[in-house]
């Protein structure tokens, strides 16, 4: 069975600029760390989702040919590094669309909750927004939330990594005297 690692996309692959929309390819910016630890977790069996709100996408205001180009190029350097994604999927629902396909709702992966063949003990979101850890709460699964200096955060790319390749053991040892 193989775990699937869920993956906010700006702010969590990309850094998120300043105007929350990466429309132009001067914006592309890796996020600290997050090429090693996506290899190191390809290389323990993740496979990896993109899992990305882009209010508005498609509309007057943020144009398809806009996201289209930057988000091609940041593929084609992850793929460059040896990490490939399984599956791109985008919400361009505004907010107050209420969406079922907009984070944290689950509309946009439920084939893969139809997919026998996934770990899902093992599988885990990383985003930096707190929809990012209720979309982990509404499938179940680990949500770990990068840190970031626009919306906190308590985790940095190695430490998901090790905490989810090395899969570290833990044990509380309680004395009564």
């Amino acid at each position: 069975m193989t775990p699937i690692l869920f993956l906010d996309r700006d702010g969590t692959l990309i850094e998120e600029p300043s105007d929350f929309q990466i429309d132009a390819y001067e914006k592309i910016r890796f996020v600290k760390d997050v090429v090693p630890a996506l290899l190191k977790l390809r290389d323990t069996g993740y496979q990896f989702v993109i899992v990305s709100n882009q209010d508005g996408l498609g509309s007057e205001s943020y144009p398809r040919a806009l996201f289209d180009g930057p988000n091609n190029l940041m593929l084609q350097v992850f793929e460059s590094q040896g990490i490939v994604f399984r599956d791109v999927l985008v919400d361009c629902s505004w907010p107050s669309d209420n969406a079922p396909t907009r984070k944290p709702a689950i509309g946009l992966v439920v084939p893969y909750l139809q997919d026998r063949g996934i770990d899902w003990s093992r599988s885990a979101m990383v985003g930096d927004r707190d929809t990012d850890i209720a979309f982990a709460d509404n499938l179940r699964i680990r949500g770990f939330k990068l840190r970031s200096a626009q919306f906190g955060g308590d985790w940095d790319w190695p430490g998901i990594a090790h905490e989810l390749a090395d899969a570290p053991r833990r044990a509380v040892v309680e004395r009564n005297t």
